[in-house]
C-alpha cells in the first residue's frame, strides 16, 4: 500500500475547514459534534485506558477543566476502548488519585471517529490512537491540531493557552507571538500595500519595523 493510499484510508482533517462530524457513545451518553455548536471543543485521543501516561494527562485535563469552561470550551476524550473500560478507568482514577473526570470519553471500538480525525498512525500502531488533540471553534471549524507520540505526555496548559490565543485573534483580528499569554501585547497584521507600509510607523503601534508592530489590547 502506498503512503498516499494509507493517508487517504485513515483520513486527515484540515485546519480552517469543518471538523469531521461524528455521533458516538460516551461515558456521558451519546454525543454528536453538533451538540457543541456555540461552544469551543478540545477533542483529544489517547492510546489506551489504564496506562500511566494517559492517566496523568486525564488528571491534568480534569484539573484544568474550570479554565477551559471560562473560555466557553468543553473537553471530549477518546480511545479505542469500550464504554465499560472507560467507566472502570474513570472510577479507578477517582479512587486511587482523588481526581474526578468531569468530561465524556468516546467509546470508539469501530475506530470510526479515530480514522475520520487521522488519530490512527500505522507506523505507531494499527489499533491505538496516538495522542492527537483538536481544537474546534464554536462554529464547528477545526482551528488547530497537535500530534504527540505514545511515549510522551502533552502539556495541558498549552492547550488552555492556545484556545485563549485563538479566541483573542478572532476577537481582535490580530496574531499572537511565541509564548503569548493573556495580557501580553499582540501582533498587528502586516500592511498589505507599500502605501500602508509607509504609514505604519506613524499609526501609534509599538513598531520595530514596518512589518513588525505590536499593541496592547
Amino acid at each position: 500500500m502506498s503512503n498516499d493510499t494509507e493517508t487517504q484510508s485513515y483520513g486527515m482533517p484540515h485546519i480552517n475547514e469543518p471538523a469531521p462530524d461524528f455521533e458516538a457513545k460516551t461515558t456521558h451518553g451519546v454525543k454528536k459534534l453538533s451538540d457543541y455548536k456555540g461552544k469551543w471543543l478540545v477533542l483529544f485521543s489517547h492510546p489506551a485506558d489504564f496506562t500511566p501516561v494517559c492517566t496523568t494527562e486525564f488528571m491534568a485535563f480534569a484539573q484544568a477543566y474550570p479554565e477551559f469552561q471560562k473560555l466557553n470550551c468543553d473537553l471530549l476524550g477518546l480511545s479505542i476502548d469500550s464504554y465499560y473500560s472507560h467507566v472502570a478507568w474513570v472510577r479507578n482514577i477517582k479512587e486511587k488519585f482523588g481526581v474526578e473526570i468531569p468530561f465524556p470519553i468516546i467509546e470508539d471500538l469501530s475506530m470510526k471517529v479515530a480514522k475520520a480525525y487521522g488519530m490512527i498512525h500505522p507506523g505507531a500502531a494499527d489499533t491505538s490512537a496516538v495522542r492527537a488533540t483538536f481544537i474546534i471553534d464554536d462554529k464547528g471549524i477545526l482551528r488547530a491540531m497537535v500530534y504527540y507520540p505514545m511515549t510522551n505526555g502533552r502539556s495541558i496548559p498549552e492547550f488552555v493557552r492556545l484556545v485563549s490565543a485563538l479566541q483573542t485573534s478572532d476577537q481582535n483580528k490580530v496574531a499572537t507571538p511565541e509564548g503569548w499569554q493573556p495580557g501580553d501585547k499582540v501582533i498587528v497584521p502586516p500592511p498589505g500595500t507599500a502605501d500602508d507600509a509607509e504609514k505604519r510607523m506613524n499609526e501609534g503601534y509599538e513598531c520595530t519595523d514596518w512589518y513588525f508592530c505590536k499593541k496592547a489590547i
